[in-house]
């Protein structure tokens, strides 16, 4: 007598645990991101050289009054968190962009001399042309961005490769070399300029006027929809270039789109903030150890972190250093640089 063999499996499919965990993983994050966004918001509202309970700053905003508590919240702390996620927003996608594009974990926007060629033409505008404020620093810096983008572009398709991650990571590390030496020989040439100069290039959301945000989101807005476009485009060029096209894939336009993306975040956050360093480099690091490679979660979630980790280091520069306060851009130094170190040896460690 013959015994039936049942092909009917009770269990699970191989690897249906697994990609339920991921998007589980994936989900939570995203949600963890939010609350921490929330969070993150509240804090920079209420916290500073004058602490304002949760509750009337929800007043202030809701109602406001001729109070003191109000003023401080509606004029200044609102334009300067609402400034804090625009450019964390746009400095952790950039970054993120930047090592899809690049194939380097270790690249953020400064590679691709985006942030050399901002601060070079606001060092020009400062000595040629007299401009004293950040109003006016934010469009020489969107155009040294722009140029410099044009240009890492231009140098890095010269070759008879094209564009690869490695000549345009080459040609960025290039001219950043040669715009930092410039902008070093003008700012030392002029005492006025380097007065003017280094407010800006510390990197910083205060002193900030609320009308700075209106131009930066007409950068910054595209500039991210950009980036999104492009995430299905990055995930097949993290395969080759040679199996992106077997798909079907335009890899040229993708590395221009992503290009022009990422000037224009860059371009928009170091115009608003000047350079901070160290943003595109430790979120998406941290950000990928949850969603994995994938850059339709990546650079959502780059966002997100970007956000909290910028009002976060901002709200712990107004109180560490009482009664003045630290900049973002020194506080982000002061923990970047310790991560890429580790993240430098882990690699090491890695390879040996």
């Amino acid at each position: 007598m013959a015994v039936g063999v049942s092909t009917t499996s009770t269990g699970p499919e191989p690897g249906t645990r697994p990609r339920r965990s991921l998007r589980s993983r994936r989900a939570g994050l995203v949600l963890a991101l939010l609350a921490a966004v929330l969070v993150a918001v509240v804090l920079s509202l209420a916290v500073g050289s004058l602490v304002i309970p949760p509750g009337r700053v929800l007043e202030a905003l809701l109602h406001p009054a001729a109070s003191g508590d109000a003023d401080v919240v509606r004029s200044l702390r609102v334009p300067r968190t609402l400034l804090g996620l625009v450019v964390g927003a746009a400095l952790g996608v950039a970054g993120a962009l930047a090592q899809g594009f690049t194939r380097n974990p270790l690249a953020d926007p400064g590679l691709l001399g985006i942030t050399s060629g901002a601060a070079f033409l606001v060092v020009l505008a400062i000595f040629l042309g007299g401009v004293a404020s950040f109003a006016g620093y934010i469009w020489f810096a969107l155009a040294g961005a722009a140029l410099a983008g044009v240009l890492v572009f231009l140098l890095g398709a010269s070759g008879r490769a094209g564009g690869t991650p490695v000549t345009l990571a080459l040609a960025g590390a290039a001219l950043s070399a040669v715009l930092l030496g410039l902008t070093t020989a003008v700012v030392l040439s002029d005492q006025t300029t380097l007065d003017q100069y280094r407010f800006w290039s510390v990197g910083s959301l205060s002193g900030r006027a609320a009308d700075t945000l209106i131009p930066v989101l007409f950068v910054v807005v595209p500039g991210l929809l950009l980036a999104l476009a492009t995430a299905p485009g990055l995930n097949a060029l993290a395969l080759g270039d040679d199996v992106a096209r077997s798909l079907g894939v335009p890899v040229g336009a993708i590395r221009i789109v992503g290009l022009v993306a990422i000037t224009l975040l860059a371009g928009g956050a170091t115009a608003a903030a000047g350079p901070i360093a160290f943003v595109g480099l430790v979120v998406p690091h941290v950000v990928r150890a949850v969603t994995g490679p994938d850059y339709r979660w990546l650079l959502p979630c780059a966002a997100l972190a970007g956000m909290v980790l910028i009002l976060v280091a901002d709200v712990v520069g107004r109180v560490v250093a009482p009664p003045g306060e630290l900049q973002v851009g020194v506080v982000l130094a002061v923990v970047g640089a310790p991560f890429f170190v580790a993240l430098v040896r882990r690699r090491r460690l890695a390879a040996a």
